[in-house]
């Protein structure tokens, strides 16, 4: 990245109040949202992850790839504080949250997804997204209130069920869902967080043609106001969807780039890509 681009992509920073505690969130378009430096995580003589860095833009889909094993998902627990790091660090915007809870990050502006899917099924779509949404509320379990008076609420309910395509199976129960629809509703109620950052892991996962079709259509829409890290073994969406490649084998990068460069890496070929790509 060049220095006047670098310049031009410096964050700013709004700060709202959640509970008492301020809440710095990214706003500037094209801002770099999140970095790692040099991120490191062993567990006893391996490392699972080792000396990683990247950055993930506003606007920007920034998929990272390799063979099972590689320490993609590590990665990403890292990222979103599900793991601490052994050295290295992580900036969420301008703040260095290297070490902080899952929690803390997710309050400061960062949503993920996991491999397994996250949904409570025997609630409906709405009330699954209203959850999600009311817990970016100063107190999110204020019991005596009615939970419909949560306007706030309801409209980030409503706006991330609009995103992700599900308002007419809104009062459907989450457990009657496909599979693919059971992934979008993940993703929106990441949404319904407001999260600035999208740390998706293999959500195309499990997916026949149409419904991955869906979700890439999905994931395209939703990134003009988010950066999107993608852990992905898809290869046709990858390169469908991603502006930027990471290249992971054995806990280490071995490849970065525009999807054409890493196409075109007789190395990437050799340990992942093979011939057909």
């Amino acid at each position: 990245m060049s220095e006047d681009v670098r310049r031009a992509g410096l964050p700013q920073a709004s700060t709202i109040s959640l509970g008492g505690s301020e809440v710095h969130q990214v706003t500037s378009v094209g801002a770099l949202l999140l970095s790692a430096k040099n991120l490191t995580k062993r567990f006893g003589g391996l490392a699972a992850v080792n000396d990683v860095s990247l950055e993930l833009l506003r606007n920007q889909i920034h998929a990272v790839i390799g063979p099972n094993g590689a320490g993609k998902s590590t990665l990403t627990n890292l990222l979103s504080g599900d793991l601490p790091p052994t050295s290295g660090s992580v900036m969420l915007g301008q703040r260095d949250v290297t070490g902080w809870s899952p929690e803390k990050i997710s309050a400061q502006g960062l949503g993920r997804s996991y491999q397994k899917t996250n949904i409570f099924l025997p609630f409906s779509v709405w009330e699954n997204v209203r959850l999600a949404a009311q817990s970016r509320q100063p107190h999110a379990a204020r019991w005596l209130s009615h939970a419909t008076s949560f306007i706030a609420v309801n409209a980030r309910a409503e706006k991330a069920l609009e995103l992700s395509g599900l308002q007419k199976r809104k009062n459907s129960g989450a457990g009657t869902l496909s599979h693919g629809e059971q992934r979008q509703l993940e993703i929106a109620m990441t949404l319904a967080t407001e999260p600035q950052v999208l740390l998706l892991d293999e959500p195309l996962a499990g997916m026949g043609a149409q419904e991955a079709e869906r979700m890439v259509t999905l994931l395209q829409s939703i990134k003009k106001d988010h950066g999107i890290l993608l852990v992905e073994h898809d290869m046709d969406a990858v390169f469908a969807l991603a502006d930027q490649l990471t290249v992971m084998v054995n806990g280490q990068v071995i490849a970065s780039g525009k999807p054409a460069e890493i196409r075109a890496d007789a190395g990437v070929q050799a340990a992942y890509l093979g011939e057909e790509h």
